[in-house]
């Protein structure tokens, strides 16, 4: 709690809270019940309202029009946008309360677009960004974009698609194995054999699949909403081939981000341990294959995109 009164208050705005950090500003018929704590650096614009059971962090910027619940938890440095909308109760009776309600997190580094809604007890995930105006129905993993209602990914944050043609358009040769920026992780092209009887693609393990297999397994019939992945590995290798169709692959070394498209039988991408992976808008025929170094080992899972930044900062420390 502040001793001494070391934040801007506008004259025509009503902060009750003494629990606000340093510098932060909070402009005309705001209103900011007792118990609410804020941070340092915070931009609170007009018309916001502010209830008691409410975190928030440090240069954060709450734009005009935005109410915030009690359950809800905005972390550093998010951006809300005009008339975002938060909600706290899925069974909302006229004075009718829930013995707790819903709590919402909002994660460090989101962006949330003007008149967007965000339903209760969900976790919008670091560097998110939603669109204008979205339907928020569900979890929002890191850095992913959505768009729509109910909100869908679209993208993630500095993951541009890349396609093979687009590869040969720039001039870039497109060797067997080609490098990536994201660490360890390589595109590879299979051996192809095409005639008047059709085509044939085959790699071999530990020569064009850089490790021996273990375990395969196959992933179809995934709805185009659906996400899937968003997990890296302490120790296990993996290898991608879009068998059938074409999926959308993100690879995140903790630094470097980029986006694959597999759209060809003949085209794989290796991701080595401590990679993120994220596999998303899989066409309506895809097969994806995946070749895994390790029988499956539940313990091998990183599934918290925070745990993995630890990891990934710890190995880099050795």
């Amino acid at each position: 709690m502040n001793s001494t009164k070391d934040f801007f208050t506008h004259s025509h705005a009503l902060c009750e809270s003494q629990n606000i950090g340093k510098d932060t500003r909070v402009w005309a018929f705001a209103h900011i019940l007792p118990n609410a704590q804020l941070g340092s650096e915070c931009n609170v614009c007009d018309n916001v309202f502010i209830e008691n059971d409410v975190i928030i962090g440090d240069r954060v910027t709450l734009k005009c029009g935005v109410q915030v619940w009690d359950g809800i938890t905005i972390e550093d440095d998010v951006f809300v946008g005009p008339n975002v909308t938060f909600t706290n109760d899925r069974f909302p009776r006229s004075r009718v309360y829930p013995e707790t309600f819903s709590r919402t997190v909002i994660k460090k580094g989101a962006s949330l677009g003007a008149n967007c809604t965000i339903l209760p007890g969900l976790t919008i995930g670091a560097n998110a960004m939603i669109g204008a105006g979205a339907v928020v129905t569900r979890t929002i993993p890191p850095n992913a974009i959505v768009v729509g209602n109910p909100a869908k990914i679209i993208g993630y944050v500095n993951a541009k698609p890349i396609t093979t043609s687009e590869h040969k358009d720039l001039g870039i040769p497109t060797p067997e194995v080609s490098a990536t920026s994201v660490k360890g992780v390589t595109l590879h092209s299979m051996k192809e054999v095409s005639d008047i009887r059709g085509s044939l693609s085959a790699g071999e393990f530990d020569r064009s699949i850089p490790f021996k297999a273990e375990r395969y397994f196959l992933v179809y019939n995934v709805p185009t909403a659906e996400t899937r992945g968003e997990h890296a590995h302490k120790e296990c290798h993996q290898f991608l081939i879009a068998v059938k169709g074409s999926v959308h692959v993100v690879a995140d070394d903790g630094k470097n981000r980029e986006e694959f498209i597999l759209d060809s039988p003949n085209k794989g991408i290796y991701l080595p341990p401590k990679t993120w992976g994220i596999q998303y808008r899989y066409s309506a025929d895809s097969v994806l294959m995946v070749f895994a170094s390790h029988y499956y080992e539940s313990d091998d899972y990183i599934r918290n995109y925070d745990d993995f930044l630890a990891s990934v900062n710890v190995q880099d420390e050795i």
